[in-house]
C-alpha cells in the first residue's frame, strides 16, 4: 500500500498541472462564474471527460498486491486492476456542471475504463456513473459554497472514492481494496483539493481585480467631480488629467474637446502641447466614430512626431446627450502596460465622466425650467446622495463586486434621468418611476431590509405626462425623515390611479408622522428645522401651481401610523404648449 502513494502523487500532479492551465482560459473562468447554458455544459462535459480518460491511461496497474508503474496504459490484463484519479475528475465535473454533466463525465470515463479491461472493469464503470450523478446533484444545490471553498470538493471526492471501494468490496475484490483503498481515497481527495484551490485562487484574483478597478473608478470619479462640474475647459481638464495620471498606470493622460487638446499630462508633453491641435489621427477617428479605439503600437497611434515615446493608447469618447463632445486618452510607453484591467478602468471612467459632463451642463440650463427652485432642490440632493452612494459602492467592492458594479450602473442611470428631467417641463410618468426605482435601489443597498416598497400603479398611466421631480423627493422624504427612526418594518406605498379625469399620485409611509405645527407650514414655504428646510415639498407645490394653476392639488396628511402625501393633476387637455409658453 505504501509504495502506491508516491506513484499516485505523480498522477495527481498531472491533473493539477492540467487544472492550472485550464484556470488560465478565459472561456473556462466565464463558464464557472456565470449561468451555464447547453454550450457551457457541453464544454465542461468535454473537458472533464477528457481528463477522466487521461486518468485511466495514466493509472497504476495492480496485480494481486503487486504494483506495476507504466507511463501509459492502453490495455489491462484480465487478472489486473488499476489505481487512478478518475473519480476526482468525475466529481469536479459534476460539481461544476450539475447532475447531467456529472453523469455524462461518469459515463465517458467509466465506459473508457470498461474498454481497457481488467477484472474490475464493470464495477469501476458503474461506480463512475454513480459518482458523477451524485456529485452533480450536490454541486447543483451547493455550487455557491463549493466554488468558494475547496473542502466541499475534497469531501465529495473522498466519499465517492469510498463508494467505489464499497462497490469493489461487494463485488468480491476485498484484497484489491485493502491494497489500493486508503491511498486512492486520500490522494483523490488531495487532488480535488489542489484542483479546486487553483480554480478558486484564479477566480478570487479576478474578483479582487474587479473590486480594485471599481474602487479606483469611484475614487477618481469622486476627485474629478468638482472639476468636471465646470465643463470641458483647460483648467478643469488639466486637473482631471493630473488626478488620473496619479491613480492609473498610464504614462500620460490627455483630454480633448471636439476641436483641440485641452490638457496633456505626463510623457510626450514636449510635442503633445495643450492647448493645441490634435497630435494623433487616432483622436480624430474616435471623435468621428464615437467609439473606443485602442492602439498597440507607435504606428497605430499615428503621432506626427517621429521620436514620440508613446507605444500604446486607448482613446475613449466623452459623450453628451448621445453625441461625442471630446475624448479621454490614456497613453503608455509599453504596449504590455495596456492590459485588460487598464482598458476596462478607462471605459468605466469615460462613462462616469460623460455623466459628470451632463451634470455640469444641467447646472447651466436653469432658464429653461423656472429652475431656481429645482436647482436649490438638486443642490440639496446631489452631493448628499452621491457621496452616500459612492461610500456604499466602495464598501461593496470588498464583499460583492458584482453588486457594486450593478449599483454603479444604477447610480449612472439615476443621474442621467435626473438630468434628462431637468431639460423638460413634462415627462412620461414611467420615466419618473424609473428615477424613483434607481434611487431606491441605491438607498436599499445602504439599508437592506429596513423598509419595503409597494407600487400600485395603473398600467395605462405610464405614458401620462407629469412634471419631473415630483415623486422622487416625496419618496426620499419618507426614507430620510419618516422612517429614519425605524430599524426595520418600514413600509412605503406608492400609488397612481385616475379618478374623474384626474391623475392622483400618493406616497404613504408608516413612520412617526408630522407634528400639527410643522404640518401646517409644509408645502406653503420652506420650513427650517434640524431635519431639513422643507424646500423639496415647497418646490413641488410651487411648480404644480405654476403649471396647472388651481387645477392641481397638493395635500399632506399626518396620522398616528404615518404620513400620506397626495398630488392631483388634470389629465384632460394639452398642457404642454401652454406650459412651454409659460416659461419662455
Amino acid at each position: 500500500m505504501i509504495h502506491l502513494v508516491p506513484l499516485m502523487i505523480e498522477r495527481v500532479g498531472v491533473i493539477v498541472i492540467a487544472a492550472f492551465i485550464l484556470a488560465q482560459m478565459k472561456s473556462f473562468r466565464q463558464v464557472v462564474q456565470h449561468e451555464q447554458g447547453i454550450k457551457e455544459k457541453l464544454f465542461i462535459l468535454f473537458i472533464f471527460g477528457v481528463f477522466g480518460i487521461i486518468s485511466n491511461y495514466t493509472g497504476i496497474e495492480v496485480h494481486q498486491r503487486e504494483i506495476t508503474a507504466r507511463t501509459w496504459i492502453d490495455e489491462i490484463g484480465t487478472e489486473n486492476a488499476i489505481a487512478n484519479t478518475r473519480i476526482m475528475n468525475i466529481v469536479i465535473g459534476g460539481i461544476l456542471g450539475g447532475p447531467l454533466v456529472g453523469g455524462g463525465v461518469g459515463i465517458i470515463a467509466g465506459f473508457h475504463r470498461y474498454l481497457l479491461g481488467g477484472y474490475t472493469a464493470f464495477s469501476c464503470a458503474i461506480s463512475s456513473v454513480i459518482a458523477g450523478f451524485f456529485a452533480g446533484i450536490v454541486g447543483k444545490y451547493f455550487k455557491g459554497r463549493i466554488t468558494t471553498s475547496p473542502w466541499f470538493a475534497v469531501t465529495i471526492s473522498m466519499l465517492m472514492e469510498v463508494l467505489q471501494m464499497i462497490i469493489l468490496w461487494g463485488s468480491g475484490f476485498r484484497r484489491l481494496v485493502e491494497t489500493i483503498g486508503v491511498p486512492m481515497i486520500l490522494l483523490n481527495g488531495l487532488g480535488a483539493f489542489l484542483f479546486m484551490l487553483i480554480i478558486i485562487s484564479i477566480l478570487r484574483e479576478e474578483e479582487r481585480t474587479k473590486a480594485f478597478q471599481t474602487h479606483q473608478a469611484m475614487k477618481i470619479a469622486e476627485e474629478t467631480l468638482p472639476h468636471f462640474r465646470k465643463g470641458l475647459n483647460k483648467q478643469s481638464c488639466k486637473r482631471v488629467a493630473e488626478i488620473m495620471l496619479k491613480r492609473t498606470e498610464a504614462d500620460a493622460i490627455a483630454v480633448t474637446n471636439e476641436k483641440e487638446v485641452l490638457a496633456h499630462v505626463g510623457v510626450a508633453e514636449d510635442h503633445h502641447i495643450a492647448p493645441g491641435d490634435f497630435a494623433t489621427e487616432l483622436t480624430k477617428k474616435v471623435l468621428k466614430r464615437g467609439e473606443i479605439l485602442t492602439a498597440h503600437s507607435k504606428r497605430d497611434i499615428l503621432c506626427f512626431h517621429p521620436d514620440c515615446p508613446l507605444q500604446a493608447a486607448v482613446v475613449l469618447p466623452l459623450k453628451l446627450h448621445g453625441g461625442t463632445v471630446g475624448t479621454l486618452k490614456l497613453y503608455f510607453v509599453s504596449a504590455n502596460k495596456l492590459n485588460k484591467v487598464e482598458r476596462e478602468l478607462a471605459e468605466g471612467l469615460a462613462n462616469l465622466f460623460s455623466v459628470q459632463l451632463e451634470l455640469a451642463q444641467a447646472e447651466n440650463q436653469g432658464k429653461l425650467l423656472k429652475d431656481a427652485e429645482i436647482k436649490a432642490l438638486q443642490a440639496q440632493v446631489h452631493p448628499h446622495f452621491l457621496f452616500n452612494a459612492i461610500n456604499t459602492i466602495s464598501a461593496l467592492c470588498r464583499v460583492d463586486v458584482e453588486k457594486a458594479r450593478a449599483l454603479l450602473l444604477e447610480l449612472s442611470r439615476y443621474f442621467r434621468r435626473n438630468l434628462q428631467g431637468a431639460r423638460h417641463i413634462l415627462i412620461p410618468f414611467e420615466k419618473e418611476l424609473q428615477h424613483v426605482r434607481a434611487y431606491l435601489s441605491l438607498e436599499q443597498a445602504r439599508f437592506p431590509d429596513k423598509y419595503k416598497i409597494k407600487f400600485n400603479i395603473e398600467e395605462t398611466l405610464k405614458e401620462a405626462l407629469i412634471p419631473p421631480f415630483i415623486l422622487q423627493p416625496l419618496v426620499e422624504n419618507a426614507v430620510r425623515h419618516a422612517l429614519s427612526a425605524r430599524k426595520n418594518g418600514g413600509e412605503i406605498i406608492i400609488e397612481a390611479y385616475t379618478e374623474q379625469g384626474k391623475l392622483i399620485i400618493s406616497v404613504q409611509d408608516n413612520g412617526h408622522g408630522i407634528s400639527s405645527e410643522r404640518l401646517y407650514m409644509l408645502g406653503k414655504e420652506p420650513v427650517h428645522s434640524s431635519e431639513g428646510t422643507g424646500t423639496a415639498l415647497y418646490n413641488i407645490s410651487e411648480r404644480l401651481q405654476g403649471i396647472y394653476n388651481e387645477e392641481a392639488l397638493f395635500q399632506i396628511k399626518s396620522m398616528e401610523n404615518g404620513t400620506k402625501v397626495t398630488i392631483t393633476v388634470p389629465l384632460k387637455g394639452d398642457y404642454k404648449k401652454d406650459v412651454e409658453s409659460f416659461y419662455c
